[in-house]
């Protein structure tokens, strides 16, 4: 059997379902591949390149801006899986003009991401909102800090259902950041420099990612029951709901990226960093299909 190391560089479903998922069904194991699955949140690039990786937008910025030639081999959604929860009075992202918004660092898939679609929305992320920037994933003060007035907003990740959490709060769900910007994300990549993109046990991974994304489309009540487990904190209705908005629609069937919206994610992510875009959506996703 072969092993690999998979890390993971955020949390929540978008970053673990289809892993768990694959786990739970023993696709890995049918697969013929042992996954050692690692927190790799706040490794260093040198670190995360030898092995495979969940997180594709860190790896698409740290290719942009560092160089590392990470390849995609499999995509989980083209849609980021973020939102932007606001207090009472607050009802478009550009009435965020002048208020404070707690986001995502801006080195950060995320961070990038929303400064991209604030700017969408006219809005000059650092002059015209007064961003408050903290740990990625911590969202649990954000919704401590939002119940007691001291930030007007948050961008939060599917740690929650956050238009469950708004509905019980009285809040409002200003965006879903998939609605605003579409880049393929989450999914698993390799540095080819450490880690061949052939290498048997990647392409069992893969193999074993595109199963539990077939499991996660064509079989709802096993994939809400899965999502439960990230979701604990809420019913069973709220949990079907998020399903069935935001990833039955949006997860991939196949893990193929959208190339023409990497194109323009890529284009739209140099920009923000100030980089060039040295290369081409095909050069990053390379998600044909594979056999066993």
């Amino acid at each position: 059997m072969h092993t690999i190391d998979l890390a993971y560089v955020g949390r929540g479903p978008h970053e673990e379902l289809v892993t768990y998922t694959a786990d739970q069904q023993d696709h890995y194991a049918e697969e013929g591949v042992h996954v050692a699955l690692r927190d790799g949140s706040v490794w260093d690039p040198e670190r995360l390149r030898r092995g495979a990786v969940i997180g594709l937008g860190r790896t698409l910025l740290s290719r942009l801006v560092g160089g590392i030639p990470w390849v995609a081999l499999n995509v989980n959604t083209q849609r980021p899986q973020f939102w932007v929860l606001a207090r009472p009075g607050l009802n478009s992202l550009a009435d965020l003009a002048g208020r404070r918004l707690a986001v995502h660092p801006p080195h950060t898939g995320p961070g990038c991401f929303i400064r991209v679609v604030l700017r969408q929305a006219g809005l000059d992320p650092d002059r015209d909102v007064r961003t408050e920037v903290r740990s990625p994933g911590d969202y649990g003060m954000d919704l401590r800090r939002l119940r007691a007035g001291e930030i007007d907003a948050a961008v939060v990740g599917d740690t929650m259902a956050p238009e469950a959490v708004a509905a019980a709060n009285g809040w409002s769900v200003l965006a879903f950041v998939g609605d605003h910007f579409r880049i393929p994300t989450v999914g698993v990549a390799v540095d080819p420099t450490h880690v061949h993109p052939d290498d048997p046990a990647v392409q069992a991974v893969v193999r074993a990612h595109r199963r539990a994304l077939q499991v996660i489309r064509n079989d709802p009540d096993t994939a809400v029951r899965y999502l439960r487990a990230f979701l604990s904190g809420h019913t069973e209705e709220e949990v079907r709901a998020h399903y069935e908005k935001f990833i039955a629609p949006y997860f991939t069937a196949d893990g193929q990226a959208d190339l023409a919206a990497g194109a323009e994610a890529i284009t739209a992510v140099a920009a923000e960093l100030g980089v060039p875009a040295t290369f081409a959506a095909a050069d990053f996703y390379r998600t044909a299909p594979t056999t066993p």
